[in-house]
C-alpha cells in the first residue's frame, strides 16, 4: 500500500497493457485506437513505444574485439529497455508534471516527453473529479519473450497497478509488406527471426498471464476488436494486482531468473570458445577469406546454439525450481557440445585452405 500511494496512483485505478506481436503487426495502429476509445471514457491514457524512445544506436551488433565475430548479444539493448520501465516507474513515483527523465538516462527525451504529454492534454479534457480518472500506459513492443513481459508485470505488482497483455497475431507475409511502405523499414531478415524467437502470451503456462487476448491483425481492425481489448483494459483496472507473492508465481520468477542466468554463462562460455578458435586460425596462417568464413560460421553456429538452448530452458519442466538445477554442470555440459561444433567448424576451414 505504501508504494501505491507514494506512487500517487492511489486515488485512481491504474493499468500497464502490453501490445506484443511481430514488428508491423499492427501495435502502433491498435494503440492510436486504443488511446482514442480511452479519450471517449474519459480515461488518461498514453503509449509508450520502446521504438521511439531507444535510439537507434542501441540496436546495433557488436564485434567482439580482435576476433571480427559479430556478436549477437544486444547488452546496450536490453539496458535500454530497463531504463524504460525505470522512467516508468519513476512516473508512477511522481506522475506531476514535469515528468523529466532521470540523470543519465539514455532514452530520447523528445518522445518520452511526448508520452507524458499526451497524458496531460487528456487529464486536461477529464470531467471526473481531480485524480480519479483512470490511468492507462500501453507499452508497445516486441515483448518476444515471456521474461520480457514478466518485468511489466512486475512492476504492475508492486504498485497494486491492473495489467494485461494484447497480443497482436499477423501473418509474416502481411508483416514484411507493411514494413517495407514504412520510411526506416527494418531488415526483413529480422522480421524473420523474430517469428522464431517469437512466444505468445501462455496462461496455461505462466499464470500471470491470465489477463491476456489475441487478435488477428493480418485484415483491418476490426470495432469487434477493439472492444474486447477495451473490455480487457476496464476489467484489468476493476481488478488490481496484489503485491503479494504466491508459491507459484516466485516459482516462475525464480525459473526464470535461473534459465536466463544459465543463457548469458553459456553465452560468454561460447565467446571464450570463438576467441580461441580465431587465435588457432591465425597462428595456423589461414588466408583472410577463409578468417572471414570461420568467423561468419562461428558466430551463425553460437546464434543458433544458444536460440535452441534457451527455447530448451524455458520450456523444460525441471526448471521449476532453482534449487533442482546444478547451474554448474548445465553450463559446463553446454559449452562442451558448443566446443566439440567450434572445433569441428575449424577443423573444416582448416582442412579446406590445405
Amino acid at each position: 500500500m505504501a508504494a501505491q500511494e507514494a506512487a500517487g496512483v492511489g486515488r485512481a485505478p491504474a493499468c500497464l497493457c502490453v501490445l506484443c506481436g511481430l514488428p508491423a503487426a499492427g501495435k502502433s495502429t491498435l494503440a492510436l485506437r486504443v488511446l482514442s476509445s480511452a479519450a471517449q471514457r474519459g480515461w488518461r491514457a498514453s503509449a509508450v513505444p520502446y521504438d521511439d524512445l531507444i535510439l537507434g544506436h542501441a540496436f546495433h551488433t557488436r564485434r567482439v574485439e580482435g576476433d571480427g565475430v559479430i556478436s549477437n548479444d544486444h547488452t546496450e539493448w536490453r539496458l535500454h529497455r530497463q531504463a524504460v520501465l525505470r522512467c516508468i516507474e519513476q512516473f508512477l513515483e511522481n506522475p506531476q508534471p514535469p515528468a523529466q527523465l532521470p540523470d543519465g538516462c539514455p532514452l530520447n527525451k523528445a518522445a518520452w516527453e511526448q508520452c507524458i504529454q499526451t497524458l496531460l492534454q487528456s487529464e486536461a479534457v477529464d470531467r471526473s473529479p481531480a485524480g480519479q480518472a483512470p490511468l492507462v500506459l500501453l507499452l508497445d513492443d516486441n515483448f518476444y519473450y515471456p521474461s520480457m513481459r514478466y518485468e511489466v508485470y512486475q512492476l504492475a505488482r508492486k504498485y497494486s497497478l491492473g495489467f494485461c497483455q494484447v497480443y497482436l497475431q499477423c501473418d509474416v507475409e502481411s508483416c514484411i509488406s507493411r514494413n517495407q511502405t514504412r520510411s526506416e523499414p527494418i531488415p526483413s531478415d529480422v522480421i524473420l527471426e523474430m517469428v522464431n524467437r517469437l512466444e505468445s502470451p501462455n496462461p496455461q503456462k505462466y499464470s500471470w498471464e491470465t489477463n491476456s487476448v489475441s487478435i488477428n491483425t493480418t485484415g483491418n481492425l476490426s470495432t469487434c476488436d477493439i472492444q474486447r481489448v477495451m473490455e480487457l483494459i476496464s476489467s484489468s483496472l476493476c481488478n488490481p494486482l496484489s503485491p503479494s507473492v504466491d508459491n507459484t508465481e516466485q516459482k516462475e520468477a525464480d525459473r526464470l531468473k535461473c534459465a536466463t542466468s544459465v543463457v548469458h554463462q553459456i553465452d560468454q562460455a561460447c565467446r571464450r570458445h570463438i576467441s580461441e578458435a580465431m587465435k588457432t586460425a591465425r597462428e595456423n596462417q589461414l588466408p583472410p577469406e577463409h578468417i572471414r568464413s570461420l568467423a561468419a560460421q562461428l558466430s551463425a553456429s553460437k546464434a543458433t546454439f544458444l536460440h535452441s538452448l534457451r527455447r530448451q530452458l524455458f520450456h523444460e519442466a525441471s526448471f521449476t525450481q532453482e534449487e533442482d538445477i546444478d547451474i554448474d554442470r548445465v553450463v559446463k555440459r553446454a559449452v562442451d557440445v558448443f566446443g566439440h561444433e567450434k572445433k569441428e567448424i575449424l577443423l573444416r576451414i582448416i582442412g579446406e585452405h590445405e
